[in-house]
Protein backbone atom coordinates (compact mmCIF):
# COMPACT_ATOMS: atom_id res chain seq x y z
CA UNK A 1 0.00 0.00 0.00
CA UNK A 2 2.73 2.49 0.45
CA UNK A 3 3.40 2.95 -3.54
CA UNK A 4 -0.15 4.10 -3.77
CA UNK A 5 0.60 6.88 -0.91
CA UNK A 6 4.02 7.70 -2.82
CA UNK A 7 1.71 8.05 -6.26
CA UNK A 8 -0.41 10.40 -4.52
CA UNK A 9 2.38 12.60 -2.88
CA UNK A 10 4.11 13.00 -6.08
CA UNK A 11 0.81 13.95 -8.08
CA UNK A 12 0.13 16.62 -5.15
CA UNK A 13 3.92 18.02 -5.38
CA UNK A 14 3.44 17.99 -9.39
CA UNK A 15 0.05 19.93 -8.95
CA UNK A 16 1.53 22.81 -6.91
CA UNK A 17 4.25 22.81 -8.62
CA UNK A 18 2.03 23.45 -11.95
CA UNK A 19 0.05 25.79 -10.05
CA UNK A 20 2.92 27.69 -8.45
CA UNK A 21 4.58 28.05 -11.93
CA UNK A 22 1.08 29.37 -13.13
CA UNK A 23 0.22 32.14 -10.69
CA UNK A 24 3.73 33.37 -10.99
CA UNK A 25 3.65 37.48 -11.81
CA UNK A 26 5.53 38.29 -14.36
CA UNK A 27 5.47 35.08 -17.27
CA UNK A 28 3.63 36.62 -19.95
CA UNK A 29 4.60 34.70 -22.95
CA UNK A 30 5.99 31.82 -21.03
CA UNK A 31 2.36 31.88 -18.97
CA UNK A 32 0.58 30.86 -22.64
CA UNK A 33 3.07 27.61 -23.31
CA UNK A 34 2.71 26.41 -19.21
CA UNK A 35 -1.49 27.00 -19.54
CA UNK A 36 -1.99 24.44 -22.92
CA UNK A 37 0.84 22.15 -20.95
CA UNK A 38 -1.85 22.55 -17.67
CA UNK A 39 -4.60 21.85 -19.69
CA UNK A 40 -3.12 18.35 -21.73
CA UNK A 41 -2.26 17.55 -17.99
CA UNK A 42 -5.84 18.43 -16.03
CA UNK A 43 -7.71 15.17 -18.12
CA UNK A 44 -5.10 12.56 -16.80
CA UNK A 45 -5.09 14.11 -13.49
CA UNK A 46 -8.47 14.08 -12.95
CA UNK A 47 -7.92 10.22 -12.25
CA UNK A 48 -6.68 11.68 -8.81
CA UNK A 49 -9.91 11.54 -7.60
CA UNK A 50 -11.36 8.17 -7.61
CA UNK A 51 -8.05 7.14 -7.06
CA UNK A 52 -7.86 9.49 -3.44
CA UNK A 53 -11.78 7.78 -3.11
CA UNK A 54 -10.49 4.59 -2.92
CA UNK A 55 -7.71 5.26 -0.53
CA UNK A 56 -10.30 7.11 1.17
CA UNK A 57 -12.22 4.33 1.38
CA UNK A 58 -9.11 2.45 2.73
CA UNK A 59 -8.76 4.55 5.43
CA UNK A 60 -11.94 3.81 6.58
CA UNK A 61 -11.82 0.16 6.22
CA UNK A 62 -8.75 0.39 8.59
CA UNK A 63 -10.35 2.28 11.27
CA UNK A 64 -13.21 0.31 11.33
CA UNK A 65 -11.54 -3.00 11.80
CA UNK A 66 -8.38 -2.01 14.32
CA UNK A 67 -8.36 -3.93 16.98
CA UNK A 68 -9.71 -2.44 20.32
CA UNK A 69 -8.86 -2.18 23.74
CA UNK A 70 -11.60 -1.67 25.83
CA UNK A 71 -10.33 -2.51 29.06
CA UNK A 72 -7.41 -1.19 31.06
CA UNK A 73 -5.14 -3.96 30.05
CA UNK A 74 -6.23 -6.29 27.29
CA UNK A 75 -3.54 -4.45 24.88
CA UNK A 76 0.17 -5.18 25.37
CA UNK A 77 2.33 -1.82 25.00
CA UNK A 78 3.49 -2.40 21.71
CA UNK A 79 -0.04 -3.29 20.98
CA UNK A 80 -0.96 0.41 22.08
CA UNK A 81 1.72 1.66 20.38
CA UNK A 82 1.31 -0.10 16.87
CA UNK A 83 -2.38 1.24 17.15
CA UNK A 84 -1.59 4.76 18.16
CA UNK A 85 1.20 4.55 14.71
CA UNK A 86 -1.05 3.66 12.44
CA UNK A 87 -3.76 6.04 13.47
CA UNK A 88 -1.12 8.94 13.22
CA UNK A 89 -0.14 7.67 9.57
CA UNK A 90 -4.19 7.34 8.60
CA UNK A 91 -4.25 10.89 9.48
CA UNK A 92 -1.33 11.61 7.48
CA UNK A 93 -2.40 10.17 5.01
CA UNK A 94 -5.95 11.75 4.91
CA UNK A 95 -4.22 15.51 4.92
CA UNK A 96 -2.52 14.19 1.64
CA UNK A 97 -5.76 13.21 0.44
CA UNK A 98 -7.39 16.56 0.77
CA UNK A 99 -4.17 18.57 -0.13
CA UNK A 100 -4.46 16.48 -3.75
CA UNK A 101 -8.37 17.22 -4.37
CA UNK A 102 -7.62 20.47 -3.27
CA UNK A 103 -4.91 21.05 -5.22
CA UNK A 104 -6.26 19.77 -8.23
CA UNK A 105 -9.47 21.82 -7.70
CA UNK A 106 -6.97 25.14 -7.53
CA UNK A 107 -5.58 24.02 -10.54
CA UNK A 108 -8.82 23.40 -12.29
CA UNK A 109 -10.00 26.94 -11.29
CA UNK A 110 -6.96 28.71 -12.05
CA UNK A 111 -6.20 27.14 -15.34
CA UNK A 112 -10.38 28.18 -16.07
CA UNK A 113 -9.69 31.72 -14.86
CA UNK A 114 -6.40 32.29 -16.97
CA UNK A 115 -8.01 31.22 -20.16
CA UNK A 116 -10.79 33.18 -19.86
CA UNK A 117 -8.30 35.89 -19.32
CA UNK A 118 -6.44 35.18 -22.32
CA UNK A 119 -9.80 35.30 -24.56
CA UNK A 120 -10.75 38.50 -23.12
CA UNK A 121 -7.26 40.04 -23.90
CA UNK A 122 -7.55 38.82 -27.35
CA UNK A 123 -10.89 40.35 -27.38
CA UNK A 124 -9.51 43.49 -26.68
CA UNK A 125 -6.36 43.23 -28.92
CA UNK A 126 -9.40 42.61 -31.94
CA UNK A 127 -11.37 45.41 -30.65
CA UNK A 128 -8.76 47.83 -30.97
CA UNK A 129 -7.48 46.22 -34.18
CA UNK A 130 -11.06 46.88 -35.44
CA UNK A 131 -11.16 50.67 -34.15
Amino acid sequence: MALEWVVLGYTAGAEAIMLLFLTLPGLGGLRRGLLTVVRGALKPLLSVVPFCLFLLADIYWKYEMRPTCEQEHACTPSEHLRHEKSIMKSQRNAILIASALLLYWLLFSVTSLLGRIDQQNQRIENLKRSE
